[in-house]
């Protein structure tokens, strides 16, 4: 084979391997359903206990808003969900990040990216959790306060 045939043809078996190589790579997506799944059990009750507390906080404000003059309870949970619910998705980011530093100064080989990726989707989820918590806490106790300054002041 001539030497131009030859460089002709290893430049189409290195085009075919790069056009190759994203299929490969996709073959098993990561999902947010995956980074779930594959956290630690830390991880895992931190970003379970922050859905809860969003459910929570919903369920709350929804029942003070319709309880009509009755204004007891729920709002202490509230106020604190606003601020802890980020501070316990940043704490748990913080977890994830530190067993992540760990790993990587106990490989042996360099590891790759799509590793690395999978650690810092599970700490972005936790901050995610942690926000939209914070969120729906903020949201639901402004209707609350709101339903308690209308049957207080009578406005």
């Amino acid at each position: 084979m001539p030497p131009f045939m030859a460089r002709q043809t290893s430049r189409l078996v290195l085009a075919a391997a790069a056009l190759a190589l994203p299929a490969v790579a996709s073959a098993n997506p990561l999902t947010p359903a995956g980074v779930f799944q594959d956290a630690a059990l830390p991880v895992k009750l931190i970003a379970f206990g922050l859905a809860a507390s969003t459910l929570a906080a919903i369920v709350i404000g929804a029942m003070k808003v319709a309880s009509g003059s009755r204004l007891a309870g729920g709002s202490a949970f509230l106020s604190g969900l606003r601020l802890g619910g980020p501070l316990a998705g940043l704490v748990g980011a913080a977890y994830g990040g530190l067993l992540m530093a760990l790993a990587l100064a106990n490989a042996a080989t360099p590891v790759p990216a799509p590793m690395l990726a999978r650690g810092v989707a599970e700490a972005m989820m936790l901050v995610l959790f942690g926000l939209v918590s914070g969120a729906v806490a903020v949201i639901a106790n402004w209707a609350v306060e709101a339903r308690i300054d209308r049957a207080v002041l009578g406005a």
